[in-house]
């Protein structure tokens, strides 16, 4: 079931022209369309179904710097400073606290990894510090599992997802964005090698640039235009409780659950460090590409065969842009949870903290996250298709360093000084050499 998300309307009319068109209307493309209209660009964007309701609504609400790949340290830095003051920026809630998170370890030897962590991100003067003892049972209080200690990041915070995304849309159009709901993008036209417009089904809109934040779809979308975007779909289980008494207030990830406040006093529950990874035709198309992933990851991902297979196989991989595109035939991802694994949470969280216990799940639900062979999102221009640019591929991190994305995307779109250093999520570190196609409707 899709948890439920604060609703957006359309506004009613296409424009002829936009200077900027986002495809996507999760956490990354309402970000970038913020930042955009923000600099003074007319941005329109497209979604094919409703703001925030695939994964962009149905993460942890995590917003962290710990643990992050070195890569991510500095955009996740970024987008915190954006989180703080976001609420005061849009004059919206979008659950922001910052509230801290901590991960907790069972053994010497997890804790000396956390540590090893710190130590390497004290180079971005990030505030983690190793707790033990008095002080980490100060912190979380309640615990029936006996931690050796824990990693603390008092910077890093927590949002509501069903919020956040709607409420940053609201604020890009008050700045002028159009935001058009229930409006796929069949595809992209080009003149002289260049993007000038996009075919949605409703119509063109001419424009200079084009922002693929698609999330899952992004690969199907690339692969209509002739680029290869090596990107696979990984299925991730959420709960959340109704409102509970007695458990801690810091956002909390163990190696088998992992649990955050809610603004409504519920939490939102999940087992940690396990995912599943239905195989797909895609599976075997970039089997080479994730293989390295595969062998260090393995034992996080649940791999199944079932009917996906099948789902994936009938979906068109090229289709003519005057014709129905597959974004208009599954308006919103919504994967069944998996039920085994959110049993295992609930197991888990309750010997974790026994005020866990008597939990009554109000909700739960699945949703797919946009993985690349290294866990880092691309958020580049793609060089063969000049003004055309991709911001996908998060692997679950992508909520919470949202805003940051969505800043240096609009700073590579409007040629200004990038926010971070940019050439870490640049797409040509994920090229291999496949055959080129050409793209459907170009001129």
């Amino acid at each position: 079931m899709s948890p439920p998300v604060d609703p957006v309307r359309s506004d009613p009319a296409l424009p002829e022209r936009t200077d900027v068109l986002v495809i996507g209307g999760g956490i990354i493309g309402v970000s970038t369309a913020l930042y955009l209209a923000e600099k003074g660009h007319a941005v329109t964007l497209c979604e094919k179904g409703r703001i925030g309701g695939e994964q962009s609504s149905r993460n942890w609400g995590w917003c962290r710097t710990m643990g992050r790949d070195v890569r991510e340290i500095p955009l996740a830095l970024e987008s915190l400073r954006q989180w703080r003051g976001m609420n005061a920026r849009i004059g919206a809630e979008t659950g922001f606290r910052q509230a801290g998170i901590v991960y907790v370890a069972e053994t010497e030897q997890e804790l000396a990894a956390h540590a090893a962590w710190a130590d390497t991100a004290r180079a971005w003067q990030v505030d983690s510090r190793v707790l033990r003892g008095e002080a980490l049972a100060a912190l979380i209080p309640g615990a029936g599992r006996n931690f050796v200690g824990a990693l603390h990041t008092p910077s890093d915070g927590r949002a509501e997802p069903a919020k956040a995304a709607p409420a940053i849309a609201e604020a890009a159009r008050r700045q002028g964005a159009t935001i058009l709901i229930e409006c796929a993008v069949r595809g992209v036209e080009t003149k002289a090698g260049r993007i000038a417009g996009a075919v949605t089904e409703r119509g063109r809109i001419a424009c200079d640039a084009v922002v693929l934040a698609g999330g899952a779809w992004s690969r199907l979308f690339c692969g209509n235009l002739g680029v290869d975007f090596p990107q696979l779909k990984v299925l991730g289980s959420v709960l959340r409780t109704a409102p509970l008494e007695g458990a801690p207030e810091t956002t909390v990830g163990g190696g088998d659950f992992a649990f955050r406040k809610r603004l409504d006093g519920g939490y939102t529950v999940a087992r940690r460090g396990a995912s599943v990874s239905d195989i797909t035709p895609d599976s075997l198309r970039l089997f080479f590409d994730f293989l390295p992933t595969l062998r260090t990851e393995w034992k996080d991902l649940r791999l199944r065969i079932g009917r996906r297979f099948i789902e994936e196989w009938r979906i068109p991989r090229r289709w003519s842009l005057d014709a129905a595109s597959p974004f208009e035939k599954m308006r919103v991802l919504d994967p069944a949870p998996t039920r085994s694994i959110l049993d295992e949470a609930r197991r888990n969280l309750a010997r974790a903290f026994p005020a866990f216990a008597k939990m009554q799940v109000a909700e739960e639900w699945g949703g797919l996250m946009d993985v690349t062979p290294d866990a880092v999102p691309v958020i580049s221009p793609v060089e063969t298709v000049p003004g055309f640019y991709i911001a996908s591929g998060f692997s679950g991190h992508g909520f919470g360093i949202g805003p940051g994305a969505g800043r240096l995307m609009a700073d590579l779109v409007a040629g200004d000084a990038p926010v971070v250093d940019a050439a870490p999520f640049r797409l040509e570190r994920l090229a291999k050499k496949r055959p080129a196609t050409a793209p459907a409707g170009s001129r």
